[in-house]
């Protein structure tokens, strides 16, 4: 007689939900009352109110990877809240207690821990980062849709110069609070204070920040005389997200040509750049560049420039093998065409396949459930559409359609950036079967209740 197998839920940590961020940045806005700046509290404010590391405020701030229940008592407390249930979500996954559970909890939301068994090397780009980051003034420029391992590749390519004795830091745009993006003389201050505190040098932005010569030189000069004077090695600092500035057009082309000139000051071949070779900078972002920018002040036209590509099916077999699967090509090539190669939807449908012995076409059934493994995140990524309405009916056009659809450029950079949709020669079709089947359902009946 065949024993049916028990699955066991376990509660790993928790993310703010919708009514949880909308309490918080109430308070937040009640809080700028009451700062005599008349300014909301940066993230380095509030990491010293509450104790909390940077690291951690960047996964309450995401709300995708879960924490302890604590910090988000500590974090809502700092602004005066009571954590309620209803400000917070629960991460459960299902474990096999028959299966070995020593090896690592599985959380796939974030970049993945360095010695991670199911992190798949893209053996044509890796090798190409880790010879360019150990070269004078290096500028590496990674892009890629929403969960495609930009910042599970950063943290490698930082670990590599790491290894050969470079200083390291990641910062992530959306670290910064919202105010800061209209007025970069405030945004290059908070980049330069970050970065200050995290090299563990004493700030002195207020001895040398001089409102008389502007941001940009300001910022230039707190690098070249300061950070790089003061450093016996080279120093990498690899920026997250930045995509978030190509909303604020008239800061984004201050900040990106910032970032070019610092990278043509370590081949000027002057007095100071050798300082400017101690720099080593990584770029990462989600979106195609669609804001105008100068072509001899963009960062985006030099250095490496590495676009990551989704994963091939020779790749999930391997992938599979880690879960532990013996899997045939046909199979992954069923799983691609359901969810296409991002990273984390495949590794998500081979856990699920693995821990309760399901079938492809059975995951493909469930693929869209209410309570199915994708919910949270196509309810998350219908969240955001919901804010952009010209974005949300530009992607109804395309996953009703039954041949592909040219759209706007910018939308369709935008819901490219999201993973969603795929352009070819400005035709835009569907990324993968389980959008195409969960958007098309429920955008056409959103459509209808607003317009009925």
């Amino acid at each position: 007689m065949t024993e049916k197998t028990t699955f066991l839920k376990r509660l790993r940590g928790v993310i703010v939900s919708d009514s949880g961020w909308q309490r918080l940045q109430a308070a937040k806005q009640q809080a700028v009352f009451h700062n005599t700046i008349g300014q909301l509290d940066s993230l380095d404010v509030i990491s010293q109110r509450t104790g909390l590391s940077y690291n951690t405020l960047i996964k309450v701030h995401r709300r995708e990877t879960a924490v302890d229940r604590s910090t988000l008592e500590a974090y809502f407390k700092s602004f005066g809240l009571i954590l309620q249930p209803s400000d917070y979500l629960r991460e459960v996954v299902h474990t096999d207690p028959m299966e070995p559970t020593n090896l690592e909890p599985i959380n796939f939301q974030g970049p993945l821990p360095l010695n991670s068994p199911f992190y798949v090397k893209r053996l044509s780009i890796e090798p190409q980062c880790d010879e360019a980051i150990l070269k004078p003034g290096a500028l590496i420029r990674i892009k890629a849709p929403w969960q495609m391992g930009k910042t599970s590749l950063i943290a490698r390519i930082l670990n590599r110069a790491r290894e050969t004795g470079l200083q390291t830091l990641l910062l992530s745009m959306r670290l910064a609070d919202t105010s800061l993006f209209g007025n970069l003389d405030r945004l290059l201050y908070w980049y330069c204070a970050v970065i200050t505190r995290d090299l563990g040098l004493p700030n002195r932005l207020k001895e040398e920040w001089d409102e008389l010569f502007g941001a940009n030189y300001n910022c230039t000069r707190y690098f070249e005389k300061y950070i790089l004077a003061n450093s016996d090695r080279p120093i990498v600092i690899a920026v997250d997200d930045v995509d978030i500035l190509f909303q604020y057009p008239a800061i984004a082309n201050d900040f990106f040509g910032l970032l070019r000139v610092w990278y043509e000051k370590g081949k000027y071949g002057d007095s100071s750049s050798h300082l400017w070779q101690k720099l080593r900078l990584v770029v990462a972002h989600s979106t195609e560049v669609y804001i105008p920018l100068n072509i001899n002040q963009s960062p985006f036209s030099v250095g490496l420039s590495i676009k990551l590509p989704e994963l091939t099916a020779e790749q999930v077999d391997e992938l599979a093998q880690r879960h532990g699967l013996n899997w045939s090509s046909q199979q992954a090539n069923q799983l691609i065409a359901l969810v296409g190669g991002n990273p984390y939807l495949l590794q998500v449908a081979l856990a699920q396949i693995k821990a309760h012995g399901i079938t492809l076409e059975q995951l493909a059934q469930q693929a869209i459930a209410p309570e199915g493994i994708y919910s949270d995140h196509l309810q998350r990524q219908l969240r955001y559409l919901q804010q952009y309405p010209n974005l949300m009916m530009a992607l109804t056009q395309v996953m009703t359609s039954s041949i592909p659809v040219e759209l706007e450029l910018v939308q369709a950079f935008k819901l490219q950036s999201m993973g969603l949709v795929k352009i070819h020669n400005q035709q835009v079709t569907p990324s993968c079967d389980l959008y195409r089947q969960y958007f098309g359902a429920i955008l056409p009946q959103i459509t209808m209740s607003t317009t009925g």
